[in-house]
């Protein structure tokens, strides 16, 4: 029988809930106990496929195609396990469901409520997630704040699953943020009994507490909480603010939290993190730091990359070095010279996107990489930005675009994929998912996986346009990676460069702090050789930590 764990945030959002639950999955897993996580998402919207960055940040792509909350990114990163389409509930997708099936007529007769029509639509695929997968323990994440309207239902869906199961196959954790008032200069305990008696108010008594703080949390503050919200002593757990996100399952660890899980489900398994604390040694200890450039259009908002960043991290693991992320935006670099803006930076990245906005930027950047021999890594649109600008500044196709940005292009050396023609709706209708790619023996790509056959995942509706294949080939920018069938490129590399590279797929969708993406891994050594060389020829660059 599968055990369940659901956290719950109070007081503020973004208190770390997916950052906890990412963290409890992995010490679970290291003791032994097979693990998978799910994220409830109460926002009306089917996905995050259509929301703005800057409302929801990245939008992460799971193998079998689905657009879900960056929450599921930690949570693979951590468990190293990739997670599904069944991984992501939204509140969104729960209505449609109960509606379609109401204008099927499986419902005739009857009237539509939240319960117990939404609410056995969210324990159906609860509980279908921990049957498809056989995990011992499923750990679900409930976005947003108790006492959010959105939310109740949500809500309303665990108390009856911890009425139905058997009390020691489900456990609650709650994630409340503790405030401090400067003047004072003491940490506020109210707003955690507040969230915690209106969790109690709807029928759920937590088991846990974690008191998320900046600050130290004394061991008379966490008494005072187990006290008030009448939780075991040994289940409120401080979680101050660390160095870095992987210190979180050791922290937690330290202080108990796998101990008291296990033993409260009645579960089996030694602490065993050696691997992970090793590892994050490696990350707290570089022998030295590489600057990079991430070129976007998101760029104050650094969720918007969550899996560019985390994977330059992982690369710096291998490499044992501090990737240093210089944030542009791109619209700078069509106000201001390359030369200006990238001067001293080791690598560029062009992450993912869609859009006209900095589209020239982005161009401008991959022109100056090209030109000074600096490591680029394109991604998905970074790709087509390093595919146009050598079109337009190598193969002298004046005008030469995507269009996407310029429909009436001279030379369309991006176009939209033959699949993508006619579709309107915007939502779920991408290329998406884990798709093969064949690469070419000896490329930079072949040399990075160390094999002819990957699997990527994609989220993209414009492709390379195979009537400039050739010609551009000739003139040095060659397919490293295509379909198996050929007829789509996936890979683009420049002749004679030391590292410029651009992927159709999202490499950074499939890095792992213990797995460093190859091509990451590869792209920040070669970033380092280039400042190498840029030291040694007495160029400005970073050297040390």
């Amino acid at each position: 029988m599968p055990k369940f764990i659901f956290v719950t945030g109070g007081v503020v959002s973004s208190v770390g809930k997916g950052i906890t639950t990412a963290s409890l999955g992995r010490i679970l897993k290291s003791r032994g106990i097979s693990v998978s996580i799910q994220k409830l998402d109460p926002y009306l919207n089917v996905d995050p496929g259509t929301m703005s960055p800057y409302q929801h940040g990245e939008v992460f792509v799971t193998v079998d195609g689905a657009e879900t909350d960056l929450d599921l990114g930690h949570y693979e990163r951590f468990i190293d396990q990739d997670l599904t389409q069944a991984s992501s509930i939204t509140s969104g997708q729960v209505y449609r469901n109960v509606l379609e099936r109401e204008r099927k007529g499986d419902y005739l007769g009857g009237t539509i409520q939240q319960v117990p029509h939404l609410t056995n639509e969210i324990k159906s695929r609860i509980y279908n997630v921990a049957e498809v997968t056989g995990c011992e323990v499923l750990i679900c994440e409930v976005g947003g704040t108790v006492g959010d309207i959105e939310g109740e239902t949500f809500i309303e869906a665990i108390r009856q699953i911890r009425h139905e199961q058997p009390r020691d196959t489900v456990l609650s954790v709650h994630v409340c943020f503790l405030p401090m008032v400067g003047a004072t200069g003491e940490l506020k305990t109210k707003p955690t009994q507040h969230s915690v008696r209106e969790l109690r108010s709807k029928g759920i008594q937590p088991d846990v507490i974690l008191l998320r703080s900046d600050h130290n949390v004394s061991r008379d503050i966490s008494e005072k909480v187990a006290l008030f919200c009448d939780v075991d002593p040994r289940a409120v757990i401080p979680m101050e603010t660390v160095q870095s996100i992987y210190e979180v399952p050791l922290l937690l660890e330290e202080r108990g939290l796998g101990d008291y899980v296990i033993e409260r489900l009645g579960l089996h398994g030694g602490r065993d993190l050696a691997e992970w604390r090793e590892m994050v040694q490696k990350l707290k200890h570089p022998s030295g730091v590489v600057e990079v450039a991430v070129v976007g259009k998101y760029v104050e908002l650094h969720d918007a990359y969550m899996s560019v960043k985390e994977s330059l991290a992982h690369a710096g693991i291998t490499n044992e070095v501090d990737v240093d992320i210089r944030w542009i935006h791109a619209e700078t670099l069509e106000a201001r010279p390359a030369a200006d803006v990238l001067a001293g930076v080791s690598g560029v990245v062009v992450p993912g996107g869609f859009g006209e906005r900095g589209w020239e930027g982005k161009v401008a950047a991959a022109a100056w990489a090209r030109e000074n021999k600096v490591p680029y890594l394109g991604l998905c649109l970074g790709m087509q930005v390093m595919v146009t600008e050598f079109a337009r500044n190598v193969c002298g196709m004046k005008g030469a675009n995507t269009t996407e940005i310029d429909p009436e292009s001279p030379y369309p050396v991006i176009s939209l994929l033959n699949e993508q023609e006619g579709i309107t709706n915007k939502g779920g209708t991408m290329r998406l998912g884990a798709y093969p790619c064949k690469l070419v023996p000896g490329s930079l790509a072949a040399n990075a996986y160390q094999t002819d056959l990957i699997s990527e995942r994609r989220r993209h509706r414009w492709e390379f346009n195979n009537a400039y294949r050739d010609v551009l080939a000739n003139a040095g920018l060659k397919a490293s990676g295509t379909s198996p069938d050929g007829s789509l490129v996936e890979i683009s590399e420049i002749s004679g460069h030391p590292f410029m590279l651009g992927t159709q797929f999202h490499p950074e969708l499939q890095s792992r702090p213990n797995r460093p993406h190859p091509l990451f891994r590869d792209f920040v050594a070669a970033a380092l050789r280039h400042r190498a060389q840029a030291a040694a020829s007495g160029e400005p660059a970073i050297v040390s930590a």
